[in-house]
Parts: structure tokens; sequence; C-alpha cells
């Protein structure tokens, strides 16, 4: 056999070998994980494996090392070798020619290794950067498991972490002493603020969040503290030019402490690799593959790291998806992944599109959506999982009913044997989750709000909460301290320990030492200030006595100037603290339009609302949360809510080209999470803050053709917006009246249809919607102490005991397989009944 018969004949079989150890990987995958050399873009979509990739593309890397993607064979390759590659393949592949027996043995499998590995990389020179802790320590042991300790020496690290090891080795070249400490987000925040306080710069007029903002973005342009100055200066910016002397003095301190704030650790390790070639010619000569994954997300540092380490052997692999770029707002720029192919010459793009997470339908209607983006490089998912259920928005009359809707939802989905966790509730902005949380906890749902904070257990709700139980019992010592100097009154710590102590010393309550202030010596010094807040509380306590509750809470936040306090250091979590003080509104409204209940039963219902799962420690619980935080997770149901013009997307995004792709994408995301079912939300009108408007439905729902959604309305509301009513194919989608049952998808078999949809309500003025299909819903039944009964999510359980509460009854019930529980007996009607 002529030697170049031979190394083609070899090249091919080497190919077979290598593709077989990685069989479980679909084609495209497998692709992936076969391409070695040179700059490589995975456009890896929503559930497509792409953590799996890399990872067997490292073990490809470690074990064969360039052989899978190059025809060099070694010359001392032999036709005795391609005979035993030949038979290796053909037994792997289930073959039957030869003795199959032989080449199963761990000899056998050895030889074809070491025959087929072609440079297998050292793990130390594999580096692969990752964007959070938790990924790359996944990513270690996914190694570990497959490849044992060598998957140790891998560099699996952050951006931040990777940094700082190479700055720990030569960072003294830029003048900072190697044992450099690391400043947080809080120590820069406090650093700011003595600045600006030093410089007498007022933070109500530029607040130290702001000039940090300003200092980060001019780090990632490599902007320096006095090019920044520089410009604001011959610009005659002045507001630019105060940040730029905060700059100037911040880096100063920064450099005097020997400290490093999060920016300075890439853009340190950048002008590292710039200033000093010798550092940068280290670390190109020993990483020999560069990897990193969520490049969509990166950004102007990042880029230039990652294209600085492998400017050495120009093998560089990016994994991303610029359809799931949201976060601009941290700086990243969707340009890195967009431009790839230029930045790096001869790059070689795969698209993975096989999606195993969600089913068909799902998919089609998610690539509706992100299809109207005009900066994207295009990719469409699918999946061989069958269509499954048909979308569906159903829109209701107002955010109480929404909330309800879901709720019934999800009790409908438990009775069926579902787990609480497997239903998540996704919203664009964090003051949604007010409506939900309250009908959970009236449904008896458990539920966690996921990277925050519940809309009850904020500081901001607990100070307006703690205000109004001050005006109905002056004598709750606990919250009065909590509200004293809150916002500042000039009643200072000392002022308030003394206080408490005089009350300890008489036994009377702190409001009375307060009244009495003047008599006692250690306070006349704040007693003006004391007898100014005690007057407040009282002249709240009098209106009480005679105004409706929303008018007592717009009264009380214009007394107490708790608004005024945050407005005057406006920032990202002042806004949204303001918004959440306002929210609560929506919360007396609705309490007033259900009964005629006293300030003191809507006190008694919100401290319900504060601890009603506090003994429930089992992790099952629906999840709520906002549409950034749901990247990166998967859920059986998705419910997106909100799905309104102006919530989502939001009103500072609407007529601007950019924002609008942004939002786009995000709906992207938060369609993809769903594996099974997904749902829309939209209201015909929605009290947000306090005040109530008409809603229109999301733009995103019209971009998703009609085969691919249904639509379930209250009556006559889209002609109201000259939209044809009659038009069963509207711009929203197959319509279905909830007295209705839908039309039926044209699938080849009956089990790939949608079930029907639940009842709903029937009328665009309803407050709630009817129950779901199904579920006792009379509100007049009487249940008493004694009573058993069976409840559709938790099962039989006893009346442990019955109270009124604000026009309502808890119910504290002992079921057989979930505990007791305390409900609501609204709530509660709808989902259970009487045992005879």
């Amino acid at each position: 056999m002529e030697m170049k018969e031979l190394k083609a004949r070899f090249t091919a079989a080497r190919r077979a070998a290598i593709e077989h150890d990685f069989e479980q990987l679909n084609d495209t995958q497998r692709e992936a994980v076969l391409t070695t050399s040179g700059p490589l873009l995975l456009l890896a979509g929503a559930g497509s494996g792409k953590t799996t990739v890399l990872i067997n593309r490292i073990a490809n890397l470690l074990k064969y090392g360039s052989a899978s993607d190059s025809e060099f064979v070694p010359e001392h390759v032999t036709e005795d070798d391609l005979r035993f590659l030949d038979g290796y393949v053909n037994a792997a592949s289930g073959g039957t020619a030869g003795n199959a027996k032989q080449f199963q043995s761990s000899d056998a499998k050895l030889r074809a290794r070491e025959l087929c590995a072609l440079d297998p990389v050292e793990p130390w020179r594999i580096i692969a950067i990752t964007f959070t802790n938790k990924a790359a320590g996944e990513m270690k042991d996914r190694l570990g498991k497959m490849l044992g300790a060598a998957a140790e020496d891998v560099w699996a690290s952050t951006f931040h972490s990777a940094c700082v090891r190479i700055l720990r080795r030569d960072i003294d070249r830029l003048g900072y002493d190697r044992s450099f400490t690391i400043y947080d987000t809080s120590d820069t925040a406090s650093l700011m603020k003595r600045i600006l306080k030093e410089f007498e710069i007022d933070e109500k007029n530029i607040p130290h969040k702001t000039v940090l903002t300003y200092i980060s973005r001019a780090k990632d342009a490599m902007i320096s503290a006095d090019e920044f100055f520089s410009s604001a200066e011959k610009a005659g910016d002045v507001r630019r030019k105060i940040i730029g002397r905060a700059y100037i003095e911040y880096e100063k301190r920064l450099k005097s402490s020997n400290s490093l704030d999060f920016d300075d650790l890439i853009l340190m390790t950048v002008r590292l690799f710039q200033e000093h070639p010798d550092v940068l010619q280290h670390y190109q000569r020993r990483f020999m593959y560069v990897l990193v994954d969520e490049y969509q997300d990166t950004n102007n540092l990042q880029y230039l790291l990652a294209s600085s380490l492998a400017g050495g052997y120009g093998n560089i692999c990016v994994v991303g998806d610029d359809d799931q770029s949201i976060y601009k707002f941290r700086g990243a720029t969707i340009e890195n992944i967009l431009s790839f192919e230029k930045h790096f010459k001869s790059a070689r793009v795969i698209r993975l599109e096989q999606n195993y997470r969600s089913t068909g339908l799902i998919l089609d209607a998610a690539n509706d959506v992100i299809r109207n983006n005009k900066g994207r490089k295009g990719k469409k998912l699918w999946t061989s999982s069958g269509p499954g259920e048909t979308p569906a928005l159903h829109i209701l009359s107002d955010e109480r009913a929404e909330a309800q809707f879901i709720a019934d939802k999800i009790v409908e989905s438990a009775s069926d044997g579902r787990n609480w966790r497997e239903h998540a509730v996704l919203y664009r902005m964090n003051a949604q989750s007010n409506q939900f949380e309250t009908a959970f906890k009236r449904a008896g749902i458990p539920y966690r709000v996921y990277g925050g904070t519940g809309f009850f257990e904020r500081a901001e709700i607990k100070d307006m909460l703690a205000y109004l139980c001050v005006i109905y019992n002056p004598h709750d010592d606990v919250r009065l301290l909590r509200i004293i100097n809150n916002p500042a009154r000039g009643i200072g710590g000392t002022t308030v320990g003394r206080l408490a102590e005089l009350a300890a010393q008489s036994g009377k309550p702190v409001f009375e030492i307060i009244r009495d202030s003047a008599k006692h010596e250690s306070l006349k010094s704040s007693a003006a200030r004391l007898h100014q807040f005690a007057d407040l509380v009282d002249g709240l306590r009098e209106l009480s006595e005679k105004a409706p509750l929303d008018v007592l809470y717009d009264a009380l936040l214009d007394g107490t100037g708790y608004i005024k306090m945050l407005e005057e250091k406006r920032n990202d979590e002042n806004t949204a603290r303001i918004e959440n003080v306002r929210e609560l509104k929506t919360n007396i409204i609705g309490f007033i339009n259900d009964s005629d209940g006293s300030l003191f039963d809507f006190l008694s219902e919100t401290a319900l609302f504060t601890d009603l799962d506090r003994d429930d420690n089992t992790q099952d619980r629906v999840l709520m949360m906002t549409m950034h935080s749901a990247k990166g997770l998967e859920f059986d149901t998705v419910f997106i809510v909100g799905a309104e013009e102006g919530i989502f997307p939001g009103i500072r995004a609407i007529g601007e080209p950019e924002e609008i792709e942004e939002e786009r994408r995000l709906c992207y995301v938060a369609m993809t999470r769903a594996m099974r079912r997904l749902f829309f939300t939209a209201t015909q009108r929605r009290m947000l803050f306090g005040k109530t408007a008409a809603s229109m439905p999301s733009r995103f729902i019209r971009e998703i053709n009609s085969d691919n959604i249904e639509t379930h309305e209250a009556s006559g509301w889209f002609g109201s917006f000259g939209i044809d009513s009659d038009d069963d194919y509207g711009y929203y989608g197959r319509k279905t009246g909830y007295a209705h049952s839908p039309p039926a998808h044209s699938y080849s078999t009956p089990e790939s249809r949608p079930p029907a949809p639940s009842a709903g309500p029937s009328a665009p003025h309803s407050r709630t919607p009817a129950p779901v299909s199904g579920l006792s819903a009379s509100l007049s039944q009487l249940y008493e102490k004694g009573d058993v009964i069976e409840h559709k999510a938790f099962g039989r359980g006893v009346i442990m005991g019955h109270s009124p509460a604000g026009g309502d009854a808890l119910l504290e019930i002992a079921f057989e397989q979930s505990g007791t529980r305390r409900l609501m007996q609204k709530s509660a009607a709808r989902y259970m009944s009487k045992v005879e």
C-alpha cells in the first residue's frame, strides 16, 4: 500500500474511532467537540447542551489533542496499525467482521487511544473562563468524573479569579505589591462616599453610585482618571469634571492602600500584557487552548483579555448565544459575539440548534419572537420531543385576577402530581411580585422569591407597616423604635438608647416617655424633636379614625417624608424602594375593595402574610423572579406575567430600537425557560404604584404566529383597541373566550393536542376569574372547627381553627400529608370541599 493511501485511510479510521468515543452527542455537538484548531464560535441556543459540549471538548483535547481535526499522520504508522484501527472501529460500531472480542479488552482500547492521539494537551495548557464560580466548579466536577485527577490542573475559573492568579505573579511590574487586597462593592461605595463628603459634593446632585458607574465604564474603555478629567475639562462639562476629580482621588487612594476594585483586576491584567510583552508571551506560550463561556455577556476588557491570551496559538473557542445577550446594563456588549469572525480571521461557526429542554410549540413561539431582531447572527431552535401544549396568552380583568388565575393554575397542576418547584412566575420588575405573594399566601401555595427579598420582607415595606402599627398601637415599642428616626429627624442613637432605658426603668411604653421627654433631664435637648414625632403619630391616629385606609396611607407618606427622603438620594436601589412603597397602596386598595375591614384587620392580614410559611422547611416551592434572574434555569411550567406595553417592553425602551431588541432577547430568554407549558398573562387594566391605567398586550405577543399561541380573553376587549374581535386569527393568536373550548390544532395524533383551557372570567369587569374546572367555588360555604375537608392540592385535612380576619376567615387546617397550614377561607374555598 502506498504511503499516501495509507495516510488517507488512517486519517479516516482515526476520526471514526474518536467519533465513537463521543457517540452520546448529536452530530452538531460532536462536530463542535472534534473541531480543535483555530478560532471557533459555538452559537449555542437555549437548552442545546453547551456545557456538555465544553466538557467533552476539553476531554477530547486532553485525550487526543488535535487528531480529530488534523490530516497529519506520523511516519511510524504501519499497515498493521491501520488494520487494527479498522477492526476496532468495526467492532465499536457493532460489526461482526473478525474477532470483535479482541478489540474490547483494556489493552486494545489503550492501543487505539495511543494510535489516535496526536500531541494530547497537558491539562495546565487549557484555560476555560466562565462568569460564575458555580459554573467553574461544575466544569471541574464534571471533568473530574470523566478524566480523573488530570482534570484538576485545567484552569477552569472566572475572569476575575484568573486575573488574580496572573496578577499575584507579576503585578509588581505595575508598581503594586504582590500582596494587594481587593475591594468589593461595599468597600468601593464606602470609599467613594468618603471622597464625595471631603470634596463637599452633595450626593443629592451626584450620588456615589453614579460616580462609580462612570468610573467603571471609563475603566472598561481603558480611560484613565487623568484622561477622563482632561476630556471633561476640554468639553467644559462641569458635572463630568467633578466626577473626574473624584475618579483621580479614588485611584490615588486605591493605589496608596495597595488595593484593586473588581474592574481593576481585569484592567491591570490587560495593562500588564500590553506594557510587558514578556509577561504576555509567557501566558500565550502556556495556554494552547482558550475557551470562554457566555461570550455574549463579555465587555471590552474581557474581550481584550481573552484575545490576548489566545494570541499565541490562535486556538480560541467561545460559546454563547447572541439571542440571550441581556446584560447591557452591566456593561456587556453584544458586538463581541456579533463581530467574532471580524476579530478572528478564518473563524469557524457552528450552530447548536437542537434543544433538549422545551417542546416544539414553545420553541416555535420563541423563534417567532426573536427573528424580529436585526442585530443577531441567526439560528432556529428545534426539538425531536414533539409539539407539546400550545403556549397561551390569558387576558384577565386586572392584576388581582391575574394573580388568582395563576394561583388556580398552579393548584390544579399540583393536584395532578407536579411539584411546586416545577412552576416559575417571571416578571419584568420586582414590584410585580406583590400581587402574586398575596394570592399565593391566601391559597397556601409555598413560594420563594428567587434572587431577592419577598415583598413584605423588604425593609421599606417593613418601615411602612411599622408606621401603621404605631398609628394603631403607639405602645408597640419594637416598631416605634424602628421608625422613630426613619427618615432622620435628629433623634440619634444616644437619644433612642436613653428612651429605651427610661422605658425599661419606669415600666412605661416608649411613647409615653416621648410625650414626657421635657421632664427627663437626659432628654431635654431632644424634647422638641421628640414632641414633633409624637404630634405626627397623634395626628395620623386621629385621621385613621375617620378616613379610609388609602387616604391615611397617602397622609402617612406625606407627613413622614419617607419618599422625599428616598428621592433626595435617588439611585437605582432607592428608585426600586420608592416603587415598592407606592405599590403597597395597591394592596391597601385591594383590601378596601374586598372588605369593610379596619386598620386592625389589614395589619392582621399582613402579619399573617409575613409568617405564613415560617414552619415550612421544604424547598419544594414555586419560584418567583425577574426574567434576568431566570437565565440559565428551567422549569416545567413558566408564567410570564404583565405581558403589556409599558411593562414588557418597559416604557423607557419604547421608541429606542436597541433597547427594544434587548427587551426582545429578554422575552426569548424567559420563554425558553419553559420545558412543557408556557403561559403569558396580561390585564385589561392594571393598578401599579397606586394608579390604575388601561393596558395593551405586549408587542412580543403580536409577533408570535397565530398557530403557536392561543389567546383566552375577557369578551370584547380586543375590539376596544380597534382589533377585530370576530377575527379568530388576529394579531394575538387563536382567540378563545373563557366560556368556550379552543379550536384543536391539526396535529397528526390526538395525544399531541393541547388540552382545553380551564374556565376564566367571562366579563371584562369581573375582579376574580371563575375557578379552575373541577374546583369548588362556593365562597358562602361555611366551615367550622372539626370539619373534614378535601383540598385539591393538599389532600384530606381537618379544620383545627376558624377565626374572623378582615371580612374573611383564617382557617388552620391539619392535612394528613402536608402538615398544618393556615389558609384564608375565600381563597381556600376555591380548592376544597367538605367530606361528609
